[in-house]
């Protein structure tokens, strides 16, 4: 089958795309408007986007043309909060999805306990075993719908001890819930750990015009 994207509307783009793009990982997010009102919702385009220093985007889209309540809080406080949803939660963070009035705290309605974090205003989420603390690094619109890439910048990692270990998360243990197509979610059921991949060696050159190893 070949498509031409050019006969597809957004929507159709949408559902195709989030059939091709997976499992995409969830990043559950807390904010706070500048009235103060928490808001949680969920997000399946989230990724890794620098290490140094450590930055993690989200991409929000508009609903009827206008920001979702999570982009508008972004864009009026700079701070918000990435929770990781466990496969167990899976259908909280679905619940979490639906459209509310921007006066409800998603959090309250759901009844999930929420935490004031270390050095920013909106709060976490006490259930998550991983929650990351953002400050706004910048927002780059995309498209022709209103999609906003958001990148936040960490500055405080919360991990639930026994996920950690020689500086790494046990991906296994932590059965992090990810999302594919519609509303269906899926989790990592096998991890296969390989060898590490042995680099070349450095080669720069010097002062003569020699090369050094």
């Amino acid at each position: 089958m070949i498509i031409d994207p050019h006969t597809l509307d957004a929507e159709a783009a949408y559902r195709l795309l989030t059939g091709i793009v997976v499992p995409r990982p969830i990043a559950w997010v807390t904010t706070r408007s500048a009235d103060g009102i928490v808001n949680l919702a969920p997000f399946s385009a989230f990724t890794m986007v620098s290490n140094s220093p450590p930055i993690v985007g989200i991409n929000i889209g508009a609903r009827a043309g206008s920001r979702k309540d999570t982009a508008r809080n972004i864009h009026e406080t700079s701070q918000f909060v990435i929770n990781i949803p466990t496969w167990d939660m899976r259908s909280t963070v679905h619940d979490s999805s639906r459209e509310f009035a921007p006066h409800i705290n998603e959090a309250d309605e759901l009844g999930l306990e929420l935490i004031d974090s270390d050095l920013i205003s909106p709060p976490r989420l006490a259930a998550t075993p991983i929650s990351l603390e953002c400050e706004l690094d910048r927002i780059v619109e995309f498209g022709d719908s209103g999609s906003e890439f958001i990148t936040g910048r960490i500055v405080r990692f919360h991990i639930r001890d026994n996920l950690y270990e020689n500086g790494k998360i046990d991906t296994g243990l932590l059965d992090p819930a990810a999302r594919i197509a519609g509303p269906s979610y899926s989790r990592i059921k096998v991890v296969d750990t390989l060898a590490p991949i042995a680099l070349s060696p450095k080669i720069t050159k010097s002062k003569n015009g020699g090369v050094s190893i």
